[in-house]
């Protein structure tokens, strides 16, 4: 059994420094032996076994983080509702007023991201097709 400090964390510090020694190791030698072979393909964008069009730098619309995160919203809601049911009969009337806050809340949020319009994708194409035709009325006049 170990009675210091240092001879506590001893082996912790060991297991850290094969970590290194190994993952550095592994690195150096595919730099050393590994083949260098430019190829187009290599170098092209993965995109799921189809072929790319257009650039990789491409900007993607911010509606799919908005997505990613009311998915990351719901999971912690589903997350806190596990616990919650498993330990309701304890804290009866309590646990059910406390989780009915806890899921008003969560409704708001999805009420206002509904609102303003997060989870409509087509808004975006309506309104550009309604900025075209008042450019157009102007233009004409």
């Amino acid at each position: 059994m170990p009675t210091t400090y240092a001879d506590t964390w001893f082996p912790v510090l060991v297991q850290i420094l094969i970590a290194i020694a190994v993952a550095g190791a592994m690195i150096g030698l595919s730099a050393i032996l590994g083949r260098r072979v430019k190829d187009p393909q290599k170098f092209s964008p993965y995109e799921s076994g189809m072929k790319p069009i257009g650039s990789a730098r491409e900007r993607f619309s911010v509606k799919f983080y908005l997505v990613a995160m009311i998915f990351i919203v719901f999971d912690i809601e589903a997350i806190f509702l596990y616990p919650w049911a498993v330990i309701y009969r304890q804290l009866k009337l309590f646990a059910f007023f406390e989780m009915l806050l806890f899921i008003v809340l969560v409704l708001c949020g999805f009420y206002y991201m509904w609102k303003k319009g997060v989870l409509n994708w087509s808004a975006d194409e309506q309104h550009a097709g309604e900025r075209r035709v008042k450019g157009a009325g102007k233009r004409a006049a």
